[in-house]
């Protein structure tokens, strides 16, 4: 590959609890945030008085400013693992397509060109080989920089255009919508003014467990106070729950006994603020020997992914995040919102 006298940068796509380089590289972008303040730099002034800091900011000027088209990425995880290479192409821009990527706000992007992309297994280095920290960041590792001059790449990935980004925008979508819409499916009142109120009850805490970092909650408590609550309000019974059931996180049955053939869905949780829909392997692997299992939920206690059986397969099929409910997720591609992944997540979904 042909780097000399390019600038090349290192470009987080998350950490090793929240990985979004599949979006990355999916759409030919790089990602920064928090993009919910608007643009760079008209966000600038709205950030400062939340709070974030100045080295953010730096990090969003860089981002923004001094990476230019043409210039080259690599797309990292972590100090070790390199997951892309490409090119910028054209300017800084932002879109709220990526307003909720797993969980983060990420408006902020950059259209790449990826040249070279890691098939099943990152491209590992040394441990601390690239920095961590910032976001955006000049490459400064030798090592790397060699392995770049030694990459091959086919002309046809230089030629190609970029792959297109979805035209649709999703939209924030209110409770009263998501009542008369599951009302409308045949939900009675007394259930979802249940839900609404447990909803309203888990925003509040996930509030309170944002306050501060001391507050998070462990993966047991996730389970405890968020998740449980919700499957609750949604019908699930305690008799048709089990809990740290055969490995799984949480079962849920469509009939008495409980047993491997009753199981109608697995749900894989992880400790709040890490990635949920990075769990859906896990969670398949689970569901392997369960033939009557449709449904996979992976979630972090206040974001859901629902993943329905097709075939062999799970595919996703709506995202929640209580905190920030949308109709729909383009960049998740036929992923559905809100109303849909409460509704698929009840004990009546058929499909």
């Amino acid at each position: 590959m042909d780097i000399e006298g390019k600038t090349i940068w290192q470009q987080a796509c998350g950490d090793t609890d929240r990985n979004y380089s599949n979006v990355c590289l999916k759409w030919d972008v790089i990602l920064n945030g928090p993009g919910y303040a608007d643009r760079w730099p008209g966000c600038k002034e709205q950030l400062r008085k939340d709070g974030w800091t100045s080295k953010k900011l730096s990090d969003l000027g860089r981002f923004a400013d001094d990476m230019k088209d043409g210039d080259i990425i690599v797309l990292r995880l972590g100090t070790s693992d390199v997951l892309g290479v490409g090119v910028v192409v054209g300017a800084y821009d932002w879109s709220d397509i990526f307003s909720d990527v797993d969980g983060w706000d990420l408006q902020h992007f950059r259209r790449v060109k990826w040249y070279w992309k890691a098939l099943g297994q990152a491209q590992r280095f040394d441990t601390y080989t690239m920095k961590l920290g910032d976001t955006t960041q000049k490459l400064n590792s030798q090592v790397v920089t060699d392995w770049l001059r030694g990459l091959s790449i086919p002309q046809s990935e230089i030629d190609r255009d970029l792959v297109q980004l979805p035209q649709e925008s999703s939209k924030p979508i209110t409770i009263d919508q998501i009542s008369e819409y599951l009302f409308d499916r045949g939900v009675s009142s007394h259930s979802i003014e249940t839900l609404v109120t447990e909803i309203d009850e888990l925003v509040r805490i996930a509030k309170w467990y944002n306050k501060d970092r001391k507050n998070s909650p462990s993966e047991s408590e996730t389970v405890s106070y968020l998740v449980v609550p919700l499957l609750r309000a949604l019908g699930w019974t305690h008799q048709k729950m089990a809990i740290e059931w055969h490995n799984v996180d949480i079962a849920l049955f469509s009939s008495l006994p409980r047993s491997p053939e009753t199981t109608s869905v697995v749900v894989e949780a992880k400790k709040k603020g890490n990635s949920c829909l990075t769990a859906k392997l896990q969670a398949e692997s689970y569901a392997k020997d369960k033939t009557n299992c449709a449904r996979l939920i992976v979630t972090d206690g206040l974001r859901y992914g629902v993943y329905v059986r097709n075939g062999a397969e799970f595919d996703l099929l709506a995202y929640l995040n209580l905190t920030a409910m949308r109709d729909g997720y383009p960049i998740y591609e036929n992923c559905k919102g809100a109303k849909e992944a409460l509704q698929a997540m009840t004990p009546e979904f058929n499909g």
